[in-house]
């Protein structure tokens, strides 16, 4: 419906049976009232009321139309109620965005996180489309690369993420180590399925390992860390990740122009809610020890 005024008008006419009642329920001339019951008539070219001289009964496409309308001005009001309960606490729905390659990292920290919170619901959403914080698709998004310039968001440094190229030791055992990018025609390599790939390790790896070598290709980066742990070849992950998972030997070691900064975004309109404050001052004081690490 275009005008939801338009509909509530018509919903307190037939609640009331008068044009004055509703004007005085809804704080509005009787005017306006008569003016809102016309439009919306027009618009559907049907008849919503009888009139009559002790007011207005709703005819049978009124009443269809009236029935939807009473349940949503119930739900709407539901919303409200549930809103100013919950402006001051962390609780209801909390929406985080970020690449699926975080996922090891903050699914953890936020199953932490909504330990504190019992009446918090946590919906972490992963892949390479970008929610829309500005429609509300979510309160926070994790994003890596160049600094975030969408208009009307708040956006923050969380931390870098260093990558490095790892084998695992059973690779290691039948092919040995490169001793630089010179031998890598001599090995095998795990990369990404995407030419087109924004990670600038993955298109260091892409510019650096000869077509030949490049043996196993996903588009999911945990499925390229569970290749390298099995043997299929050389690959890059976090030095993070790589620290909790036995059996890796790191090749070659981090890079400054390897390294994914990653940033906190937040739309304006939510930044100051109590429940996203809490969550960015969570996250941040996680980074610290992942950077330190």
């Amino acid at each position: 419906m275009e005008n939801w005024d338009e509909v509530r008008t018509a919903y307190h006419v037939a609640r009331v049976g008068t044009v004055s009642g509703a004007a005085e329920v809804l704080g509005v001339h009787h005017a306006t009232v008569i003016r809102h019951i016309d439009a919306l008539e027009d618009r559907l070219g049907v008849k919503l009321f009888q009139r009559h001289a002790r007011g207005y009964t709703a005819t049978e496409a009124g009443a269809d139309l009236l029935r939807v309308a009473q349940t949503t001005d119930e739900q709407f009001s539901q919303l409200a109620g549930r809103i100013k309960g919950r402006g001051k606490d962390v609780s209801g729905e909390l929406v985080v965005t970020s690449i699926g390659g975080l996922s090891h990292l903050l699914a953890p920290a936020l199953a932490e996180f909504q330990q504190g919170y019992p009446d918090l619901v946590v919906r972490y959403l992963t892949g390479e489309r970008l929610f829309r914080l500005e429609y509300g698709e979510a309160h926070v998004a994790i994003r890596a690369g160049a600094v975030p310039d969408q208009p009307d968001n708040v956006v923050q440094p969380f931390f870098r993420q260093d990558f490095a190229l790892y084998a695992s030791e059973a690779y290691v055992a039948r092919h040995g180590l490169p001793a630089d990018s010179t031998e890598f025609g001599a090995h095998r390599f795990v990369g990404g399925d995407d030419p087109e790939t924004r990670a600038p390790f993955l298109r260091w790896l892409h510019d650096t390992v000869p077509p030949d070598a490049m043996v196993f290709r996903s588009g999911d980066v945990h499925a390229q860390c569970d290749a390298i742990l099995a043997g299929a070849g050389i690959g890059f992950t976090s030095v993070l990740q790589a620290k909790a998972l036995p059996g890796l030997v790191q090749v070659m070691p981090p890079r400054t122009d390897w390294a994914a900064p990653l940033w906190l975004v937040t739309h304006m309109d939510l930044h100051r809610t109590t429940k996203v404050q809490a969550l960015l001052s969570f996250l941040k004081a996680r980074a610290r020890g992942w950077q330190d690490d």
